[in-house]
């Protein structure tokens, strides 16, 4: 009989703990400001995700290309990495956070100085805090033998 009682009590203990612990993490989702977090979010998104380099001559192995894009999300958007799938191609973008509705650009230089000649394509992975953490860009073109 004590067992059985001493049962009862330690799962009724049990189960008022992990309901106090579900209510507090449905709390934590709604902020002082009244949002929730699901409102106030970065969003980016770009004007191409791909930039085609046509055909150009060995001896003019250098190409450049800016991708726009906007924060369309509601929270400042933060770029926090971008990085070329190869050494030859070289992103460079701004460290400051972009405001809602605010634009920018992700700089990608292609460098086809002793590669050998004929098509490429190249992609660039750009991470952010923005609901889409993670997109990628292509370059692509062919470069031909002088």
């Amino acid at each position: 009989m004590k067992i059985t009682l001493l049962i009862i009590c330690l799962t009724f203990a049990f189960s008022i703990g992990a309901s106090a612990q579900s209510q507090k993490s449905v709390q934590s989702e709604i902020r002082p400001d009244g949002k929730s977090k699901a409102e106030n979010y970065a969003e980016i998104q770009f004007d191409t995700l791909r930039c085609n380099f046509g055909t150009f001559p060995e001896s003019e192995p250098i190409r450049k290309y800016s991708f726009k894009f906007t924060n369309v999300g509601t929270a400042p958007l933060i770029i926090n990495q971008a990085f070329a799938s190869c050494g030859c191609t070289v992103p460079s973008f701004t460290k400051e956070p972009v405001k809602p509705g605010e634009s920018g650009t992700i700089d990608v230089t292609y460098n086809g100085s002793g590669l050998i000649p004929g098509r490429f394509s190249k992609t660039i992975t750009i991470r952010s805090n923005a609901k889409n953490r993670i997109v990628r860009l292509v370059i692509e073109g062919e470069m031909t033998e002088d």
